[in-house]
């Protein structure tokens, strides 16, 4: 399949302002990428002419396609190449055959994407991640570290108790869950498949009620079921490099104010910590999680247009 042929995110985007809206003269180009035994889908943009690439990773509560609408078609209007990819077991993506997919597989899928990208060609590329997508993104730099930039919007290090409380569904799945499912990922439980929004608070993606039934019907991005393996490994996921010794390249935090998920107190301390490379935080005005709202749509893509011109290319 391919989302020419898929009504979801088409009812997601209905939820968006106008002007994002993909028209016959304005969508993505789909693409599939073959990688460690997946079928990998790509939303992409391109542009040879661009100076900077930005490829977009999604959350656990969306998928490529969800960022090519608020993010990849924005920046290449402005003149950026972008390209949006769905992790396996999410969106489009075709995992490969019986493998049971971790959060590890995604930190490898994008750290292979990145050099795939440059293998192709040298221009520079620059990160955004959404969600449980800015850690991830922070995750790939450190392995990779063939990045001018990374611009997040919320940066969960799930190891911390305190992010665990607050990005839970409730209590008991932080402080019951989490471990059960640690002992589990050591199992044949490992490829026991539970819903997002029974271990996430996936009720706070979006602050628009209409919004949120439309998105928890997509079964390619809130809707989704993931693995006790994968959960286990995105909650104890350690990245490669520890956040005082980061210096790959500056990263920006860009807050959504009316984030009712994951507030600005769950991500300042991952700022703090990065004492070794340039950080700022822009926050967007009414945003949501996933934004939906104006201004901070557009503050969003203001943001991260002046944030990748400020980089040393």
């Amino acid at each position: 399949m391919n989302y020419a042929d898929q009504q979801a995110w088409r009812d997601i985007q209905a939820h968006l302002p106008e002007k994002l809206h993909f028209t016959s003269d304005y969508a993505p180009t789909e693409e599939w990428w073959p990688c460690q035994g997946h079928r990998v889908h790509l939303d992409r943009f391109r542009n040879p002419d661009a100076p900077v690439r930005v490829i977009q990773f999604h959350g656990v509560g969306t998928n490529g396609r969800q960022m090519s609408m608020i993010c990849g078609g924005p920046l290449w209007k402005l003149g950026y190449e972008t390209v949006a990819i769905d992790m396996p077991t999410y969106g489009l993506t075709e995992p490969a055959k019986g493998k049971v997919i971790s959060y590890d597989d995604w930190v490898s899928v994008a750290d292979e994407f990145i050099n795939f990208e440059l293998a192709q060609d040298p221009r520079p590329i620059v990160l955004y991640g959404l969600s449980a997508g800015g850690m991830l993104a922070y995750h790939a730099a450190a392995v990779n570290g063939n990045v001018k930039g990374i611009v997040g919007m919320c940066f969960l290090d799930q190891r911390e108790q305190f992010v665990r409380d607050g990005t839970a569904r409730n209590l008991f799945m932080s402080r019951v869950g989490v471990p059960l499912a640690h002992i589990s990922a050591a199992t044949p439980l490992a490829r026991l498949k539970l819903p997002m929004s029974l271990v996430a608070k996936m009720s706070t993606l979006v602050n628009d009620r209409a919004a949120l039934r439309t998105c928890m019907r997509d079964k390619t991005s809130a809707g989704n079921w993931v693995t006790t393996k994968f959960l286990s490994s995105y909650m104890g996921a350690k990245p490669a490099v520890d956040l005082e010794d980061f210096d790959v390249c500056p990263i920006m935090l860009t807050q959504p104010a009316e984030d009712r998920w994951t507030p600005h107190a769950q991500s300042a301390p991952f700022i703090q910590r990065l004492t070794k490379v340039k950080t700022q935080t822009v926050m967007l005005e009414n945003a949501g999680h996933y934004p939906l709202e104006q201004p901070g749509l557009d503050q969003m893509i203001e943001a991260i247009d002046s944030f990748i011109k400020s980089l040393d290319l």
